[in-house]
């Protein structure tokens, strides 16, 4: 089987995709004829309405892979809102009841359009007779499934849906039921261990260092580094003019969200990992007074630009209608004090730094000039600094805050949250899926990151008296030396570049899953579990029809606390209301074997 598209198809170049030609046909017991489905070539019964070929939809914020189960490969992957547009739903939820109620309604229409085009322009087939699998995310909010199940049942007439962790989908595809698996996708990452085909839910870990994250942190270094070369205005300044004197800050407008969609996608690399001397992954953050005033002046901006500092550029702003504000950049403590040359402000030593260790070059990529600059002739040229290319992925990488963890720090963090006898087992089988591990070295930075993380830090030298009483200097505290055991069992399913295999048993576990492309593990996941009629919980039209029927909204007693039951919502499985499954039952234990004594015995004992 091959492996999934990694880009998005755009709404404009729709290709339909579907076989169209003769079925094969195939004679049993005489007379007898079995035509094939159209979706496989075999011969095998299919019902009469198609229902068992299940449809298996994995609905992200952004992108969406629909197809047929039982194939290796979704039918088409898409853009939900067009390519470039907002996402269909984000982390945060209106907090007024109006401005909520117009974010569902908006919601709903989104959502009804891009399911009927899952079914009348991507899979060319009838809803009513179509089974559904949805590739559930664990925190996929209930509000947002209800919507999706209310838009299949009440508009598309669909037979029953059912709802499938996709994180346990990505396992089953890669072959295993026991493992952790860490999805990073558009809005965040999450690790969720999964051990005997149950996901452990209560011990799932998430941040928000993800793909849209990323996407702002390249805005901001593209605006604070890059450089942009104008279309000229006539014929003559070609030869002229040259480019050095024409070359400018790259002006807001020419980083369009689908610009720095493709910069990502397909300029984009991951460096490996630098020595622990050059950042500050080995060493605590500083604080505001152990830094220099270098790396607290304020950035030198253009005349046109209005002054910001340091601080506007390390966190994102709660407005998303600020200007540079809104972009993430490295935090000041990244780039150690002594690295720091006198007058250098932190970013300047940060792209000093980052352009010593950087191998990739330098690239010219044809954008459209801003309106501002539509005079000229052609279109513009925004020349992307090579170890931007190479080093913006650290935002992955580096983490320390408590809220915003690094992507290998919410690995670990679940792996302690595990019971310590299924460690050694987690660690061994962990599995990357998701569209950001799509960039190249992504998987092995990952790898490096986990080992460096869990090693034991190099020893400082001779501790010093933190007092005059002459007490040792306490040594720093290694939340992480409680996995430091397990250093020689991490490894990694879909490892491109698996390290050296040891005599370790699980470290063998390194690149052993299938060659499916991390954005499709899920999916592929799904379309198994539809192949073989296993998946989730599965809810009918049926119940649906019933529970909205019971569910009046006019009725004033509708809202009342032992009317809540009766809402459709409390048919939709939720694991955050509901107990988690029992597992598999114990082994039965064997009753002891009574002593019997014999009647020779008991004489010899009564005398």
């Amino acid at each position: 089987m091959s492996a999934a598209p990694t880009t998005p198809r755009k709404p404009s170049s729709y290709e339909p995709t579907t076989p169209i030609g003769t079925p094969q046909t195939a004679r049993i017991s005489g007379s007898h004829v079995i035509q094939s489905s159209p979706h496989y070539q075999t011969t095998r019964r299919h019902s009469l309405y198609g229902t068992e070929d299940r449809i298996i939809i994995d609905p992200g914020s952004r992108i969406w892979k629909v197809g047929f189960s039982g194939e290796g490969r979704p039918r088409d992957v898409f853009y939900a809102c067009g390519e470039g547009a907002m996402p269909l739903w984000s982390l945060e939820r209106a907090s007024r009841p109006a401005e909520r109620e117009e974010e569902e309604k908006l919601l709903e229409v989104r959502l009804q359009e891009c399911l009927r085009s899952v079914f009348h322009n991507s899979l060319l087939t009838d809803p009513k007779s179509r089974k559904i699998i949805i590739v559930e995310h664990p925190l996929l909010p209930l509000h947002i499934k209800e919507h999706i199940a209310r838009v299949l049942f009440n508009n598309l007439q669909v037979p029953s849906i059912s709802f499938a962790s996709s994180h346990l989908l990505a396992l089953l595809a890669a072959g295993r039921i026991t493992g952790l698996v860490i999805d990073c996708g558009h809005l965040e990452s999450t690790a969720l261990p999964i051990f005997s085909s149950r996901p452990l839910f209560p011990h799932l870990r998430t941040t928000p260092l993800a793909g849209s994250r990323l996407s702002q942190h390249i805005r901001a270094l593209l605006l604070l580094f890059g450089t942009y070369m104008p279309p000229l205005t006539s014929v003559t300044a070609i030869t002229n003019l040259p480019a050095s004197s024409r070359s400018t800050r790259v002006p807001e407008e020419v980083l369009t969200d689908a610009v720095i969609e493709e910069i990502k996608t397909r300029c984009c690399v991951v460096g490996s990992a630098m020595a622990a001397s050059e950042t500050r992954a080995a060493s605590p953050a500083l604080s505001t007074s152990d830094m220099p005033s270098e790396l607290e002046s304020e950035l030198d901006l253009p005349p046109s630009d209005p002054p910001a500092s340091e601080s506007e550029y390390s966190r994102v702003s709660a407005e998303p209608e600020s200007s540079l504000s809104g972009f993430s950049l490295v935090e000041p403590a990244q780039v150690p004090p002594e690295r720091a040359r006198p007058g250098e402000t932190h970013l300047q030593a940060l792209a000093r730094m980052y352009t010593r260790h950087s191998t990739a070059t330098d690239l010219h990529m044809r954008v459209d000039p801003p309106p501002t600059q539509q005079s000229g002739m052609g279109r513009g040229t925004l020349v992307i600094p090579g170890w931007v290319r190479e080093r913006a992925a650290e935002v992955l990488f580096e983490g320390g805050d408590v809220d915003e963890s690094s992507v290998a720090e919410v690995i670990l963090d679940s792996l302690l949250k595990v019971p310590v006898d299924l460690r050694k087992t987690l660690a061994s089988s962990i599995l990357v899926v998701g569209g950001t591990p799509m960039l190249p070295g992504f998987i092995p930075r990952l790898q490096a990151e986990l080992v460096r993380a869990v090693s034991p830090r190099p020893s400082s030298g001779p501790s010093t008296p933190a007092s005059g009483r002459g007490r040792p200097r306490p040594a720093p505290y290694d939340r992480y030396a409680p996995l430091r055991p397990l250093l020689p069992y991490f490894a990694i399913l879909n490892n491109p570049a698996p390290p050296p295999q040891t005599s370790v048993p699980g470290s063998q576990n390194a690149g052993k899953a299938p060659a499916f492309t991390p954005a499709s593990m899920a999916w592929v996941g799904g379309s198994l579990a539809g192949a073989l009629k296993t998946g989730g919980v599965e809810v009918a039209r049926e119940k649906w029809d019933e529970a909205d029927a019971e569910f009046d909204e006019d009725d004033p007693m509708a809202l009342a606390p032992d009317r809540q039951f009766s809402s459709p919502k409390s048919i939709l499985p939720d694991w955050t209301r509901t107990p988690l499954p029992a597992g598999a039952p114990p082994a039965p234990r064997a009753a002891p074997n009574p002593v019997v004594h014999s009647p020779s015995t008991r004489a010899a004992v009564g005398a």
